[in-house]
């Protein structure tokens, strides 16, 4: 990764500081003068607020901790029987409160860098910063607490900061105190909070609708692990009444519980709901340490919001010192078709006398079709490789798909031994011969701890077979019992996967993970997650129009997702006799190239669908996964969007559109085409008569001689969509 640093300055002063009767407060703003933040102690207590221009974004929120400190040696003894007692852990230690400032610190910071990949070549990353050094005094001790704000133009982080030499130096945490008073009533795109799962569709509700409109599941807590019954989680998307749009995420989450927030109907305040570990704790941190940052994103309009950066600017550079093993990637897949229930992950059903590990399966014997067996891997492989795509996914290749998630075994998957019918040494020369690759399928089952067990030796396998990416699964309730999948423990296990993976020069792709938050900057290797609703759920009673509309500004603001688009057949009742629809046109499915950005981009329906559409899957295999430069046009959360994209490698400039169940027309100004070049746009959309439910496979190819100085005036039907490819 390659660094320009076009400008650093820092000094040590007190900030401006507005004195009163009361309080001193510090203030910061950002670069372009029209964030305004203010930091003071209220009664002790550390308080900040945010403003764009004169208007209140954050009216004054508190800040802090509750902790409990570490048991004593006379707080343990031993039972007759050898057993452990423990009696209650030290008072509580309240980090909210009896502060002082020692000291405050400001600097600015101003660079240019390159990702491996990305929206853009080149990203910057400018803010000016603010270190509020603290200290507390009480009988037990000094406790310091240092609050780190930075501001951007696009707007305002801030982390805790506990440094070491201090009381407790070990610090188990009950609550964060953090708080984000909303100035006014917004209105919010969400989802429940959820310690296991982001898989849901969106609700959109104003803040104070939140507690009366969270699905009676959660509420009941019948069937998922929500946080509370007034909780949401993050990215968070919401528009103020006087048309700003303000996202509250959180960025480089690293040793620490996923936040979520819950949501005080009657004050529009938010407030930290960290995931709690199997005890009941949320966590423990041990000085020197730093949280993970939060963050308020301020946009006037909803591209701005979109184009922001901010997430990725917050974490720290790429730790790895060779990158040029890492490379967007086109993959196909043997997945669809076990999504939809047309073929089967698992070999038999004989599963009882199956001992993982063993030649059991050999002689085993199979019902129905197993997919991923060599012949029908062949013929995704051919295709694939016809069609110049990079990589094949596989997955049901390794025994143990007869009996796995949600059964609470510590050791299913030895993600080494394939089934008797997944000759991979032979599979993996044979797509090597046909120009592709492989893709690695682990699928964990929830245990991480048995995929760490074995996480060398599976590693070690895909480098002897030149495997170079894996996408890895946690389906099922996390073991050990009582463990989430946002909890400490989890975020550490999900980093170490990846800092391994990276040692073996393999990118990763984890599903049912926790959602990003930048970390693809310090770890490219990284290069996709789901942990949000994706395509799977169209083959599991459909998705409504406009979900692919709010991703963007939600779950894609951390990182990109493996949304898995490019469904060709809708009708999925009269391919496989699923009940389920794809609620999605095929042009609605080609938009989404564009629109849902990743490096890793799957053409995700099965070759037969492909052939009887040619003519549009032409834009699957023509379109980019690398972008040197990314134009948001037109969007509005959960409504629509239409972003232009310029090909890293290619050079050329591609459009997309997607939209809700409302047919919509535009005319769009192609001014981001070069000026003085003629260009013809190919251009794929919905025909007249298209529509998500009814017509589906309705389209129109058409090209036109356009420049610079030109509009298009493009159509998309209801969940429908459009491309264009301007060669």
């Amino acid at each position: 990764m390659n660094f320009s640093k076009i400008a650093i300055s820092c000094f040590a002063a007190f900030a401006c500081i507005a004195a009163s009767a009361q309080v001193n407060k510090y203030c910061m703003e950002s670069p372009d003068g029209k964030l305004h933040a203010d930091f003071w102690l209220q009664d002790g207590c550390p308080t900040y607020s945010l403003n764009y221009g004169e208007t209140s974004v954050i009216l004054p929120s508190g800040l802090g901790f509750e902790m409990r400190g570490v048991l004593k040696s006379e707080d343990i003894s031993f039972a007759k029987d050898g057993g452990v007692i423990k009696k209650d852990l030290h008072p509580g230690i309240m980090l909210n409160g009896g502060f002082t400032v020692k000291e405050i610190t400001h600097s600015s910071f101003d660079e240019t860098w390159e990702p491996v990949w990305g929206e853009e070549s080149s990203i910057r990353n400018n803010y000016n910063e603010m270190l509020a050094v603290m200290e507390k005094c009480s009988n037990d001790g000094v406790y310091k607490m240092n609050m780190r704000f930075r501001i951007f133009n696009d707007g305002l982080a801030f982390r805790y900061e506990f440094p070491s030499g201090q009381k407790h130096g070990y610090m188990v945490i009950k609550d964060e105190l953090t708080q984000f008073h909303m100035a006014d009533d917004c209105f919010a795109w969400w989802i429940p909070g959820d310690y296991d799962s982001q898989e849901f569709e969106y609700t959109a509700s104003y803040l104070s609708e939140v507690p009366e409109k969270l699905p009676a599941s959660l509420r009941s807590n019948s069937s998922t692990t929500p946080v509370d019954n007034s909780s949401v989680q993050s990215s968070l998307q919401m528009k103020m009444r006087n048309g700003l749009y303000v996202n509250i995420h959180e960025a480089a989450l690293v040793e620490y519980p996923c936040m979520h927030l819950h949501v005080d109907a009657a004050s529009h305040t938010l407030s930290t709901a960290l995931t709690p570990g199997a005890d009941g704790w949320k966590g423990q941190i041990q000085t020197p340490f730093n949280t993970p940052w939060r963050t308020i994103q301020v946009a006037t309009k909803a591209t701005e919001q979109l184009a922001s950066r901010m997430i990725l600017n917050l974490n720290e550079p790429c730790a790895l010192e060779d990158v040029s093993w890492i490379h967007p990637t086109k993959y196909m897949g043997v997945w669809w078709e076990m999504i939809a229930g047309y073929g089967r992950w698992d070999y038999t059903t004989d599963f009882q006398t199956v001992k993982l590990g063993e030649s059991d399966y050999a002689s085993a014997k199979p019902h129905g079709k197993h997919s991923a067996n060599n012949e029908n891997v062949r013929k995704y492989i051919d295709f694939a490789a016809e069609h110049g795509f990079d990589q094949l996914l596989i997955e049901g290749w390794n025994i143990g798909w007869e009996d796995w998630a949600n059964c609470n075994k510590d050791y299913v998957f030895d993600f080494l031994t394939p089934y008797p019918d997944f000759d991979i040494k032979a599979l993996n020369e044979y797509a090597h011969e046909k120009g592709i690759k492989l893709m690695m399928h682990h699928e964990t089952s929830s245990s991480p701890r048995n995929y760490e067990r074995h996480m060398e030796a599976a590693y070690q396998l895909m480098n002897d077979y030149g495997y170079d990416a894996v996408k890895s699964g946690y389906v099922g309730n996390i073991l050990p019992e009582g463990m989430y999948h946002y909890s400490q423990w989890m975020i550490n296990h999900y980093l170490y996967a990846i800092k391994e993976a990276a040692k073996h020069k393999i990118m990763v792709n984890a599903h049912e993970a926790v959602r990003p938050t930048g970390l693809c900057r310090t770890y490219p290797n990284l290069v996709g997650n789901e942990s949000a609703m994706g395509t799977e759920y169209q083959a599991f009673g459909g998705i409504r129009p406009g979900h692919t509309c709010i991703l963007p500004f939600t779950r894609l603001n951390g990182g990109p997702m493996d949304y898995t688009p490019g469904i060709f057949e809708m009708d999925l009742k009269k391919w496989c006799g699923n009940d389920s629809h794809v609620n999605s046109t095929i042009c609605g499915q080609l938009g989404l190239y564009l629109t849902m950005y990743s490096p890793l981009q799957m053409a995700a329906d099965t070759p037969e669908h492909y052939m009887e559409h040619m003519d549009a899957f032409q834009f699957i295999k023509d379109v980019p996964c690398d972008w040197s430069e990314s134009r948001y046009i037109d969007a509005e959360p959960m409504d629509y969007i239409i972003v232009a994209r310029k090909g890293k490698e290619d050079g050329k400039w591609y459009m997309g559109g997607v939209t809700d169940e409302q047919a919509r027309d535009f005319t769009i100004k192609l001014d981001f085409l070069p000026e003085g070049e003629k260009f013809t746009a190919v251009i794929y959309q919905d025909a007249p008569d298209a529509d998500c439910f009814t017509n589906e496979q309705a389209y129109v190819i058409s090209t036109k001689k356009v420049s610079s100085k030109d509009k298009l005036k493009l159509h998309m039907a209801p969940g429908g969509g459009f491309a264009v490819q301007f060669k």
